[in-house]
Order: structure tokens, then C-alpha cells, then sequence
């Protein structure tokens, strides 16, 4: 009667032994999926995205600039001082300047020179300046007294009426000249006054 319970209590053990066991394996698969599928998802997630590489470009380019002209003088002895005159037109000349330029994603971040070459060389404008001194200008020639006629009996010819006799100086009778010559008018004159008769200069002179 003993061994017969003692069975009975090892063959429950054993029975319950084997459910706990099947329940627990049945219960831990679906969870240990889950796991694995979440593991996944994490790493999946957890991988970084590359960062695209920047686009370098260096380019070569022409950049044309003036040169101005310069200006120069000299000395010309076919123009009188005082005078200049452009003989030779400046014009300004041009340099290429060749610049490498660097750019990341078309954007310019420098630029170095590369070389430089005068492509027109500048023309200098000439300015011609007068040196010649121009001769002075011929002094005018001094009036000749009009010569005595050969019969005008020692009368000066410049007048006419009374005879005026030909001296050093000749002064109206009458007057307040000192001579040493002398004439009663009126006297006409009909050349040049040489002996200022007319003092009003209307051509009637020793009238008063």
C-alpha cells in the first residue's frame, strides 16, 4: 500500500515536470522571434548615412585689363615758342591675366594668378613744343620829308599861300615862338606840319 502511493506521487512529479516543461518551451519561441526581429530593426536603423563628397573644380580663366598710355614732350624747331601741337596719338595698350579660380559645389573660394602677358603694347602720346624764336618784326621806316621842288625858291613843299621858308624851326609872325624863322599866314598845308603851324588842325595855319 506504501509503494503504491510512493508511485503515484513520482509519476505526478514526473507529469508535472513535463507539462512546466512543454508550456515553457511553447511560451518562450514566440518571444525569442521578437527579440531577434527587434535586434534587427535597431541595427538597421543605427547605420549612418554617407555624407556626399564635395565637387572641387579649378579652372583656368582670361581676364583682359587696360593699360593706359603715357605722355612724352620733345623739342620741335618748326614751331615758335609758346606753340605745341600732338604729333602721335596715346592709345592704351591691354594685359591677359590668366587666374586659376577654385570652386566647391559652383561656389568660388580663390583664385591665384597664373600668368601675365601684354597682349597690345600702350602707344605714349607725343606732344611736339615749339622752340623756334621768330624774328622780330622790321621797324618801320622813317617818313621822308617831301625834297624841295627845284622852284620852289627855298619854300618848304609840305606848305602852300606864303612861302615857308626851310630852317630849323618856323613859327607864326606874330606869335610866341623864338624861330629863328618866321611866316605871316594864313599858310595852307597840303603835307605833313613839320613845324606844328596848325595847333587846331584844320589845316589853315598862322590864321590868327
Amino acid at each position: 500500500m506504501a509503494h503504491s502511493r510512493i508511485r503515484s506521487f513520482v509519476f505526478g512529479l514526473a507529469l508535472a515536470a513535463t507539462v512546466f516543461t512543454t508550456v515553457s518551451c511553447a511560451s518562450g519561441s514566440p518571444a525569442g522571434g521578437v527579440a531577434q526581429a527587434t535586434d534587427v530593426a535597431e541595427k538597421t536603423s543605427a547605420t549612418p548615412t554617407p555624407t556626399p563628397k564635395p565637387v572641387i573644380v579649378v579652372k583656368n580663366v582670361d581676364v583682359a585689363e587696360p593699360i593706359p598710355f603715357g605722355a612724352v614732350s620733345v623739342d620741335d624747331g618748326a614751331l615758335d615758342v609758346g606753340q605745341t601741337a600732338i604729333s602721335t596719338n596715346g592709345a592704351n595698350g591691354t594685359k591677359v591675366t590668366t587666374w586659376a579660380v577654385t570652386t566647391v559645389d559652383g561656389v568660388e573660394t580663390g583664385r591665384t594668378v597664373v600668368s601675365s602677358v601684354t597682349s597690345v603694347a600702350p602707344v605714349d602720346q607725343v606732344t611736339s613744343v615749339g622752340t623756334r624764336v621768330p624774328p622780330p618784326p622790321p621797324a618801320p621806316e622813317p617818313e621822308a620829308a617831301p625834297a624841295p621842288g627845284p622852284d620852289n625858291g627855298g619854300c618848304d613843299p609840305n606848305y602852300s599861300g606864303p612861302c615857308v621858308p626851310i630852317a630849323s624851326d618856323v613859327d607864326c609872325a606874330g606869335g610866341s615862338g623864338n624861330g629863328p624863322a618866321y611866316v605871316s599866314g594864313p599858310v595852307y598845308v597840303v603835307g605833313s606840319d613839320i613845324y606844328d603851324l596848325d595847333r587846331d588842325g584844320d589845316g589853315i595855319a598862322c590864321d590868327k
